[in-house]
C-alpha cells in the first residue's frame, strides 16, 4: 500500500515491518480461516452460492431486490469467490487506557489495532472497528479497501480517552451489530469483572466467532514503585487515596496477579486465546507471538 498518506499509527516504517507477516492468528489457521484460503486458491468463479442477511458495510448493490419484493428482507446473493474472513477490533478507549508514558496503553493499543487492521485489509478480507468505554461510543463498519483503511486509522488517530470501562456492557450493545461470523480480537487493559466479561463474550462464541483477548498494561500497574508515600487517583472516577507503596506493592501485585489468572482461567475453559501484554514489549513481537 505504497504512496498512502502517512499515519500516526501506522508509519511508513511500520508498514514495510508488516509486510513480513499474514494475518492468520493461530486459533483460525486450523478451521475457518484455512477453509477459506483454500476456497479462494479456486480462482475468480462467479458460480452462485448462497444467500446472507444484508450487513452494515456491505455494498448496496449487491442486494437481490426480487428477493426483497417476496420477502421485504435484504438478502445477497454470494458467490464462489466471495470466501473473505471478517474481523472485527474491539479497542477500549476509556479513561485508564489513557495511563502510561512515554507510550500509554491506549497509544500502545492504536499501534497494534492499525497494525492488524491493515493486515486483514492486505489480505483482502474486511475489518470493522468498534471503541468503546461504557459502551460502544464510535465505530466502523465492516470494509476492506484502502479507503475503509484510512478510515480506521483516522478514527483511531482522533480517539481520546473517555469515561468509565463497561466491556461486558459494550460487547452486549455490539452483539445486534455484528452479524457475521468471523474473528473478535478485543484490545483492553481488562479493568472489569471478568465473570461478566465472559459472560458478555457467550453469546459471541455460541455464534462460532474465533476470539482473541490482548490485554495491555502499561510496567508500572505490574511492578508498582518503591517510590514512599503517594497519592493515587482512578482515572475514571477521580478517586483519590494516599497510601506507602511499600506496605501496599506485595498486596497490590498478588491482586494484579490474580485477576490476570482469572482472565487467563475463563478463556482456556472457553478456548478462547488470551495474551497479557505490556507497553514496552515491541508491537512485532506480539505480532509474532499472535500472528506466527
Amino acid at each position: 500500500m505504497s504512496g498512502e498518506t502517512a499515519h500516526r499509527y501506522l508509519r511508513p516504517e511500520d508498514i514495510r515491518r508488516l509486510d513480513s507477516y499474514e494475518f492468520a492468528p493461530k486459533l483460525v489457521v486450523e478451521g475457518y480461516l484455512s477453509g477459506r484460503h483454500r476456497s479462494r486458491a479456486r480462482g475468480s468463479s462467479t458460480e452462485f452460492r448462497d444467500y446472507r442477511p444484508y450487513a452494515p458495510g456491505d455494498d448496496p448493490a449487491l442486494v437481490d431486490w426480487r428477493v426483497f419484493a417476496r420477502t421485504e428482507r435484504h438478502y445477497i446473493r454470494t458467490f464462489e469467490q466471495e470466501t473473505d474472513m471478517e474481523c472485527t477490533l474491539f479497542l477500549d478507549g476509556s479513561a485508564s487506557m489513557g495511563f502510561g508514558g512515554p507510550t500509554t496503553k491506549l497509544d500502545y493499543a492504536s499501534f497494534l489495532t492499525a497494525a492488524l487492521a491493515y493486515l486483514v485489509v492486505r489480505m483482502g478480507d474486511r475489518v470493522g472497528l468498534r471503541i468503546f468505554d461504557r459502551t460502544v461510543r464510535d465505530h466502523v463498519p465492516p470494509g476492506g479497501t484502502r479507503r475503509h483503511l484510512n478510515h480506521v486509522l483516522n478514527k483511531l488517530e482522533n480517539n481520546k480517552p473517555g469515561a468509565e470501562t463497561s466491556l461486558a456492557e459494550a460487547l452486549r450493545h455490539a452483539l445486534p451489530t455484528v452479524t457475521r461470523r468471523g474473528v473478535l480480537i478485543i484490545l483492553s487493559d481488562f479493568l472489569d469483572d471478568a465473570q461478566d466479561i465472559f459472560a458478555a463474550l457467550s453469546p459471541y462464541l455460541h455464534r462460532g466467532f474465533q476470539i482473541l483477548l490482548l490485554q495491555i498494561a502499561d510496567v508500572q500497574e505490574i511492578d508498582l514503585p518503591r517510590s514512599g508515600l503517594l497519592t493515587f487517583e482512578d482515572m475514571e472516577t477521580g478517586q483519590r487515596t494516599v497510601a506507602h507503596t511499600e506496605s501496599i506493592r506485595a498486596a497490590y501485585k498478588a491482586q494484579v496477579r490474580e485477576h490476570e489468572r482469572v482472565l487467563r482461567e475463563l478463556a482456556s475453559r472457553r478456548r478462547v486465546e488470551f495474551h497479557a501484554l505490556r507497553t514496552d514489549t515491541p508491537i512485532h513481537h506480539v505480532l509474532d507471538l499472535i500472528l506466527r
